[in-house]
């Protein structure tokens, strides 16, 4: 299940593949799969890297208690059924199993656990400013890759969004995000704000009331709840609204104002049964409670912030992509600002369908970048 790494000395020589992936969450690994396919070969002309310890991508840090079927749906990798798992497996163990073969399988070249710090163009700040066509540098915890494209598919699970409110600071509460969130038992005889109006949020509040705990809700907006059929056309349609954001350079919305909330069964209940109804617009937080934006104020002992991600890009600040409205200018898969540099699982590539598709489409543009003739020159070593 991929190649431990191997610790380079500072100052040792950097290692040159023609591309590095950055993660082995669907979008890389199916991205890996698509290029060992077009002709490329692994460790010599490919890496991936990943900074997980087992395989897995974000799949890997899910709380324990999110069994198989209440997460979200996981689509095929390219060449590779999943099946039908066990439903109450956590969705965590099914993921890495199933990633482990996948990698194992198609003999994907792996290097974990490798944190990507920084990407830039060869020959630093000067060579970009240059507007230089050469190969990018990618800086790791375990030494250099040079590479003449890069394909950054990070997703969003480092970059939890903590939002801001009057008092935050001065609640005496535990606050924790969706990232850190392990078991609703630890919650147990305890009144607890879940913020947010994703599935996540829903989840928990039906976890934490089933566990003994005392939930209350609170939404910007009312619950987006939708009967529609969350079927290949509304795929379409919610792929075309993420998209048009990205190429406009704006950042991807979150991710329920796409999609809505299925209204199952499982969650009908909990309406009926009051426990998913939203108080409303947090406005702000006092030591010990939480008032709304109708003015009501209530006692909580905890804060969970269900209030998403957003793209996990600090490693690409060097690279300058942010346009002015704080996005990344995307035509398709290819950033338009860098040539050189392809992204995977971002905007309608998040999701875990988007994401296989996705990296077919940068396997492709890979490719055809290479054959243009992207700057490299000499034969890469072989990295096994």
């Amino acid at each position: 299940m991929g190649v431990a790494a191997q610790d380079q000395q500072d100052g040792g020589p950097a290692r040159r593949v023609r591309v590095v992936v950055i993660g082995a969450g669907q979008a890389g690994l199916s991205t890996a799969y698509h290029l060992l396919r077009r002709g490329l070969e692994a460790h010599r002309d490919v890496v991936v890297l990943d900074a997980n310890p087992a395989p897995g991508g974000a799949w890997l840090h899910r709380w324990p208690a999110l069994t198989f079927d209440a997460a979200h749906a996981l689509h095929d990798l390219p060449g590779l059924r999943l099946g039908t798992p066990d439903p109450t497996e956590p969705a965590a163990d099914v993921v890495s199993r199933y990633y482990g073969e996948y990698e194992d399988r198609f003999g994907l070249p792996v290097h974990r656990p490798v944190g990507v710090t920084r990407v830039e163009s060869e020959g630093g700040r000067e060579a970009a400013l240059a507007g230089a066509s050469g190969p990018l540098r990618v800086t790791t915890t375990a030494g250099t890759w040079i590479a003449d494209v890069v394909v950054s598919a990070t997703g969003t699970w480092d970059r939890p969004y903590w939002p801001y409110y009057r008092g935050r600071d001065v609640f005496a509460g535990r606050q924790l995000h969706t990232h850190d969130y392990r078991s609703a038992a630890e919650f147990r005889g305890r009144r607890v704000l879940v913020v947010g109006g994703g599935t996540s949020a829903v989840q928990f509040m039906l976890q934490l009331h089933d566990a003994g705990a005392l939930p209350l809700w609170s939404t910007r907006r009312p619950p987006s709840f939708t009967r529609r059929a969350f079927d290949p056309e509304w795929g379409r349609e919610v792929e075309a609204g993420v998209t048009a954001r990205t190429s406009a350079g704006l950042p991807p919305a979150s991710v329920v104002s796409a999609t809505g909330l299925p209204l199952t069964p499982q969650y009908q209940a909990g309406i009926d049964a009051g426990i998913l109804v939203s108080r409303g617009p947090l406005a702000e937080l006092h030591e010990h409670s939480a008032v709304f934006a109708d003015g009501s104020e209530e006692p909580i002992d905890a804060v969970l912030w269900a209030t998403g991600f957003r793209a996990a890009l600090d490693h690409l600040a060097p690279l300058r992509l942010r346009e002015p409205g704080g996005g990344v200018l995307m035509d398709g898969v290819r950033v338009v600002r860098e040539p050189r540099l392809l992204l995977v699982g971002y905007g309608a590539s998040a999701s875990t369908l988007g994401a296989s598709r996705a990296g077919r489409a940068a396997a492709v543009a890979a490719v055809a970048a290479l054959r243009a003739g992207a700057s490299h020159t000499e034969p890469a070593g072989n990295l096994a």
